[in-house]
This record gives C-alpha cells, sequence and structure tokens, in this order.
C-alpha cells in the first residue's frame, strides 16, 4: 500500500459496528464512539475531582476553583446577569473540545516497522461533528436572543442599523455556523493529515520514528487543539452575547 492509499484510509470514517432497530441499520462509527469516550472521560473526571472537596480547598481543588472562578468572571463580563445561564454550556463546549481534539496524542507512533496497537481519531475530523456543534452554537444564539430581548425586540435588531440590512442580518445565521464549522473542521483536518504522513514516512526509520513526531505532536495536537477549541468557544462568546444585548 503506497502513501496515498494509506492516507486516504486513515481518513475514512469507519463504521464500528451497527445496531437494527424497527427494520433500519444504525451504524455507529469511530467519530461517535470517540465523542462518547470524551463525555466519559470528562463525566468521570468531574465526579473524581468533587467527591472530597474541602471549605478550605488544598492541592488540586485550589487549581480546580481557580479554573471555576476564571470562567465566572469571563461570563460575567460576557453575559452580565445572564452569566448563570450560559456558563456551563461554555465551560462544557470548551473542555471537550479540547478534550477531542488532544486526545489523538495518546496515539502510539509509528515504531520498529509496525502499526500502533490503536488508532485515535478526533471526532472533529469528522464534519458531521463540527456541524452540529456549529449548529448548536447558532440556535443558543437565536433563542436566547428571543427569550431576552423577545420577539419584538429580536425582529428590531434585525432592522439595525437601517431596516435595509433585515437580509443581510438574516444571513448571519447562515454565514456563522458555516463560518465555526469549516474552521474547526479544516484546522484539526489539516492537522490530523501532517501528523498522518509524518507518522507513515517514519514508520520504517526506527531511528526517527520515535523522536521526531514528538514534537510536531505537541504543536498539532495539543497547542493547535487548544487554539482551536479556545477560537470555536470565543466565538460563540460572542455571538450569544451579543444575541442576548451585552455587546
Amino acid at each position: 500500500m503506497n502513501l496515498g492509499e494509506e492516507l486516504m484510509k486513515s481518513l475514512e470514517i469507519e463504521t464500528v459496528f451497527t445496531i437494527s432497530m424497527a427494520g433500519h441499520k444504525i451504524p455507529v462509527t469511530e467519530t461517535v464512539i470517540v465523542s462518547w469516550a470524551v463525555m466519559i472521560l470528562l463525566v468521570s473526571a468531574a465526579l473524581l475531582a468533587t467527591r472530597n472537596l474541602r471549605r478550605i480547598p488544598r492541592g488540586f481543588q485550589t487549581l480546580l476553583e481557580a479554573g471555576i472562578e476564571f470562567l465566572n468572571n469571563f461570563s460575567k463580563q460576557q453575559f452580565g446577569k445572564h452569566a448563570k445561564i450560559f456558563n456551563p454550556y461554555i465551560g462544557t463546549l470548551f473542555l471537550f473540545l479540547l478534550t477531542a481534539n488532544i486526545l489523538p496524542a495518546i496515539t502510539p507512533v509509528f515504531a520498529f516497522g509496525r502499526e500502533p496497537v490503536f488508532d485515535i481519531k478526533p471526532p472533529t475530523r469528522d464534519i458531521n461533528v463540527c456541524a452540529a456543534l456549529a449548529a448548536l452554537s447558532v440556535l443558543l444564539m437565536l433563542f436566547s436572543g428571543l427569550a431576552v430581548r423577545g420577539p419584538a425586540g429580536w425582529f428590531k435588531k434585525l432592522l439595525r442599523p437601517v431596516p435595509a440590512m433585515l437580509p443581510f442580518n438574516l444571513l448571519e445565521y447562515v454565514i456563522r455556523p458555516l463560518s465555526l464549522c469549516l474552521r474547526l473542521f479544516g484546522n484539526i483536518l489539516g492537522g490530523f493529515i501532517i501528523m498522518t504522513l509524518i507518522n507513515i514516512a517514519l514508520a520504517g526509520a526506527v531511528k526517527f520514528s520515535l523522536v521526531i513526531p514528538i514534537p510536531l505532536s505537541l504543536y498539532f495536537d495539543f497547542f493547535d487543539g487548544f487554539i482551536q477549541a479556545l477560537v470555536f468557544t470565543f466565538l460563540t462568546t460572542l455571538y450569544v452575547s451579543e444575541a442576548v444585548g451585552t455587546e
């Protein structure tokens, strides 16, 4: 199998198993499996981190409370009195994206001419996941604007600064999720392709297969994954804060 064939194989969204229900077969892909693994990991980490909380924080609890306080302050700046409503979603969105983007870094690199025992691929390389997250963000923007401003206030905002802007303001509900989706998908897929090509090219080079991919993985998996999670979450925050009138 040549380089191109191996790359195309790694880009395929494979079906792990199918579920038969009411005469229909529902495919469960590797994207679904990894996404559920990320959710289970986050829920388990939350339960472990909060099971023995003390009134006076020490050790890890100090870091945990500092992170929560930072999120609360950030939400208050963006959403004002509505911070408690949107704070859980913004925090969960960032943690999910961050974990999903950097999880592939634990996949063993190609070494000694053998393929890794397991291969974890980022679920955000699947455009369906990116589209779903972008749709959730724009729906949150839409319904929060309707709930806070009311239908009349929401429609009045669409007429600003002049009524002629109505079609363009409506287009934002299409352009914004499309932009969120393609930005996240393109950057994560690009990093995944580069790391896959590097691992395939170094599969037979014993001296370099354990050394070269590590610093590159720190950038494409950790740094780029963190940046994309941050950008997606921050843009969602800006869109929602604008919708509820706290811009």
